[in-house]
């Protein structure tokens, strides 16, 4: 991985802490430790990272308060949560703040690696791509822009609500599979990412809702199928 891949660590455990920067360091990235999240947000807030790697029990400022945090500040950086509960609510909530993937402990820093690389490359191959722009309705949708607009609003999308809409504009008045779409976005289709694909598309439903033409319907046992009205 190139070294120029900057990553943000909050880690409250020094010694898990310390292993995992040294192992990141090891595998080419430039990753700064940081023990509470008060600590990361200052940091955040002075410098540009890739991609930030939040423990989420951690003193003065826990990890879901510091990723909201960094969403307000920028909604695209990727986030990663590491835990060691294993409680869905939990899991569900990082995912409603924004959260790209989620990692119980103990786990392997092999997987961590695959994971932030895994991500990594959706983002960037994201970014080389040509703009890309649907026509939704009376939404007008640039894919790489992340931007949603209609008449005079326009909305920014999240990285993951962006990836999901244009899988889902792909695949127009089609039925859009659910395990492909987990495959897709999230690499992996086990519960906790299937919940998080069910939040993000209560989220597009929002974003779409200003025009009631357009809509996002559940086809049971299948997936997904986003209703476009055909154009005249």
């Amino acid at each position: 991985m190139e070294e120029n891949v900057k990553i943000m660590l909050c880690e409250d455990d020094e010694n898990l802490g310390m292993l995992l920067r040294e192992y990141l360091q090891a595998k080419g990235f430039s990753a700064e430790l940081f023990p509470d999240g008060e600590a990361g947000y200052r940091a955040f807030m002075k410098q540009k990272y890739d991609i930030c790697i939040l423990d989420v029990m951690m003193p003065k400022k826990d990890g879901f308060t510091l990723a909201q945090e960094i969403r307000q500040a920028n909604g695209d950086v990727p986030i990663i949560f590491l835990t060691a509960k294993l409680l869905k609510e939990d899991i569900l909530e990082g995912f409603k703040i924004g959260a790209d993937d989620y990692i119980t402990k103990p786990f392997s820093m092999e997987e961590l690696v695959f994971r932030v690389e895994a991500i990594l490359r959706r983002v960037r191959g994201k970014k080389t791509k040509e703009s890309s722009v649907y026509k939704v309705g009376n939404f007008t949708f640039d894919t790489q822009k992340q931007l949603l607009v209609i008449g005079e609003k326009q909305t920014k999308l999240t990285t993951k609500e962006n990836e999901l809409l244009a899988l889902l504009c792909s695949h127009a008045n089609e039925i859009l599979q659910r395990d492909f779409a987990l495959k897709t976005i999230w690499i992996d289709d086990n519960y906790f990412n299937a919940r998080s694909m069910d939040v993000y598309i209560t989220k597009l439903r929002k974003h779409l809702k200003d025009d009631p033409q357009i809509e996002i319907i559940n086809i049971h046992g299948k997936g997904y199928k986003l209703i476009i009205p055909d154009e005249e």
